[in-house]
């Protein structure tokens, strides 16, 4: 039997997964974890790779880094092409539907339920499924996914090799035994989130985000007005993509009338539908495993109230009277049997011709031990926090009575695995006055929030949903602890083209003696525009190599408080930071990539400069562990031995090219373990060549 949702004290769609980016705790470094890191950071071995994508032994492509759980390397698991399990094989048999969708051996309806929704916006699906790709002209064995991830959209390669027991897939399949492009679809996904037993319960909304782009409200169904349909209506008209469950009973159980407890349905569509006795308002559901339905009234099979309703009404309605999954229900039934509703609200971003979604602004942002981390408002540190100007203007035009200005705030944390910190988070919204666009402590001091999250949480993203009347208004994200490291993804939608910006101002007097340090990284680095010529001066066509590296940082170093250190940096250490970042496993890093690796290198030079308390452009032996801390890393006294063996000059300092290497060095050796020890458990299991090769290539 497959399990799905469970369901969370927040009021929210159960987990259904332990969420991928939150699977660590605290304390990062058990004792399995411990020898891992041990083995790794007393060696350093590099290899560069020989460029070109891998090929099996008909030439097909093979993906050597796709993260293999203990379920698919089971010795009755085959991994088989499509063309091995049917004469003819297809990406996308008329349409890709929600019809296409049957759940497998895992865990994943909340990932299912996504896909379904994401199938009913052909330009939505498309972005994430090109549909151009087949199984004949140009196949060469590797189909390509999109995901959106922090505001940018990634994309996922893959092998058409799936698990297999006994000739049929183990996993998602699709009804049409020749059609393909939603197993292939949840392989793409799992490899982004670290392997098929990454999926194994989830959050519906965290794979529509991961999917779409868009903003994701947790909405509880009691609290909604008693007229649904309009708003159900106006959601979808939108573009929204609604999933909702109940988070009552046992876990895979169904109750007496057939809903699954605890288990992600997709909510497809409301209508108003004509019987012989009036009109009845209904919405439709799917149940991503394809079968298990609702057998209450409206039901498929077991409703005679489709005997009032004309065979024309039915056939505009799409009523197909099957056990498939999809069935309609009345809704007050439908608040009688849900509890919780999840609305992924669409952005300008994927706007078409048939919705008028959200207009939306992106800022990108850092808490910074000691500089930019505040915590939360009952301390005194809170006024250090980033701040973001928000200014409202035009009123909503829904409503000829309105006076105020509708809006989403939806705060994400990004990379907690590889920060290995999972950070409690909220939002607070202060009125200001026209002019200012920055509060001091003093302003902080007497003003009180008119908007704010309940409660601090450590979701990977909360979300406010309000209206103010106009004006400037001030958004202040924060952790629930002063001095917790971590980067974030504001976004701000809007109705109408309202403004936000990053709230820059100088700060007041009475805070000039941190002014200077608010971003000391500016004083050390050059400016973003002057380091995008550095990459086109030393990088040849576009691409970061080693050596390319050495002699940009090179010269970005000598030109700022830290010159005189690039005497420290050596060409194996940027082979180092090159194959550390480097997604394709060939030794080079476009622009993309390089902007990720210089992002890193400017939050931790702020926290270098921090801790170099006595400004010797190097970090004693004992500042060390402190500016770990501060980078979201803890390690033990046994690490920080192998730290002053392995890292530090010789007198027991460790240079500032040294520290970058040494953080970047860690991070990623602590995700590539995380990303095997999915569950969490301290220990992970890998082959011969899985160890030789991440022992070698960092």
């Amino acid at each position: 039997m497959i399990k799905s949702l469970s369901v969370s004290s927040e009021g929210s769609l159960p987990p259904l997964d332990d969420d991928v980016d939150s699977v660590c705790s605290d304390e990062l470094l058990g004792s399995q974890s411990r020898r891992w890191l041990t083995d790794i950071m007393s060696g350093d071995m590099s290899l560069e790779r020989a460029e070109g994508p891998p090929v099996g032994w008909d030439g097909l492509f093979v993906d050597r880094h796709f993260p293999l759980g203990e379920l698919e390397m089971q010795p009755e698991v085959k991994w088989k092409r499509p063309k091995e399990l049917c004469s003819s094989p297809n990406f996308i048999v008329s349409g890709a539907t929600r019809l296409d969708i049957r759940q497998g051996e895992l865990n994943d309806c909340w990932l299912l339920s996504a896909i379904a929704s994401l199938s009913l916006n052909p330009s939505l699906l498309e972005r994430v499924v090109p549909l151009q790709q087949s199984f004949q002209d140009g196949y060469n064995g590797s189909f390509t996914f999109r995901f959106w991830m922090y505001g940018q959209w990634e994309e996922v390669r893959i092998d058409d090799l799936l698990p297999t027991l006994d000739n049929r897939l183990i996993y998602l399949s699709s009804p049409d035994k020749c059609e393909f492009w939603s197993p292939l679809l949840e392989k793409a996904y799992a490899k982004l989130k670290g392997g098929y037993r990454a999926l194994n319960m989830g959050f519906p909304h965290e794979a529509m985000v991961d999917m779409t782009g868009g903003v994701t409200e947790v909405l509880n169904i009691a609290a909604l007005p008693r007229d649904l349909p309009p708003l159900l209506s106006y959601l979808l008209s939108k573009g929204a993509l609604i999933n909702c469950a109940t988070s009552q009973g046992p876990l895979e159980q169904k109750n007496e009338l057939g809903i699954m407890f605890r288990h992600a349905y997709s909510l497809t569509a409301v209508e108003q539908v004509k019987t012989a006795h009036g009109t009845e308002c209904l919405v439709r559901l799917l149940n991503p495993w394809g079968n298990t339905e609702w057998e209450g009234a409206w039901s498929d099979l077991k409703g005679p109230e489709w005997n009032s309703v004309s065979i024309q009404e039915q056939q505009r309605l799409q009523r197909v009277s099957r056990e498939d999954g999809e069935f309609w229900m009345s809704v007050s039934d439908f608040r009688q049997n849900f509890e919780i509703m999840e609305v992924c609200h669409q952005t300008e971003a994927f706007q078409s011709s048939s919705v008028q979604p959200w207009s939306c602004s992106m800022h990108h942002g850092s808490w910074v031990s000691s500089i930019t981390a505040g915590g939360p408002p009952i301390g005194h540190l809170f006024w250090q926090n980033p701040q973001f100007s928000f200014t409202l203007s035009e009123v909503d035009g829904s409503s000829r009575d309105s006076k105020t200005c509708s809006f989403v705030l939806a705060l994400m944390q990004k990379h907690q695995r590889r920060s290995g910190i999972n950070l409690s988070i909220a939002l607070h919204v202060y009125q200001a006055h026209p002019e200012q666009t920055y509060l001091s402590p003093k302003d902080l001091s007497k003003l009180r929030p008119v908007l704010f999250s309940p409660h601090y949480s450590s979701r990977r993203e909360v979300v406010l949903r309000s209206s103010l009347p106009p004006g400037r208004y001030l958004i202040i994200p924060s952790t629930s602890e002063p001095n917790q490291q971590g980067e974030f993804l504001l976004r701000v939608l809007t109705e109408n083209e309202n403004i936000s910006s990053p709230a820059d101002k100088p700060l007041p007097q009475d805070v000039s003696s941190l002014t200077e340090r608010k971003f000391p990284h500016q004083a050390a680095l050059p400016s973003l525009q002057a380091t995008r010529q550095l990459f086109k001066k030393h990088c040849n066509k576009g691409f970061c190599k080693p050596v390319h590296l050495y002699n940009l940082l090179t010269e970005a170093i000598q030109g700022g408080v830290l010159a005189g250190s690039e005497k420290f940096l050596v060409l194996e250490q940027c082979k180092s930071m090159v194959v550390l970042v480097d997604t394709q496993g060939i030794a080079r890093l476009n622009w993309i990539e390089f902007q990720d690796l210089w992002d890193k290198i400017r939050k931790w030079t702020d926290i270098f400069l921090v801790f170099d308390k006595n400004k010797t452009k190097r970090l004693e032996y004992q500042e060390v562990g402190p500016a770990l801390k501060a980078a979201g890393i803890v390690v033990d006294d046994l690490i920080m031995q192998l730290v002053g063996l392995r890292y530090t000059e010789p007198d027991m300092t460790i240079s500032y090219p040294g520290f970058l290497y040494l953080l970047l060095k860690l991070e990623n050796m602590i995700f590539k373990f995380q990303g095997y020890d999915i569950v969490g458990m301290g220990s992970i299991t890998v082959t011969y060549r899985q160890w030789l090769h991440m022992t070698m290539y960092n």
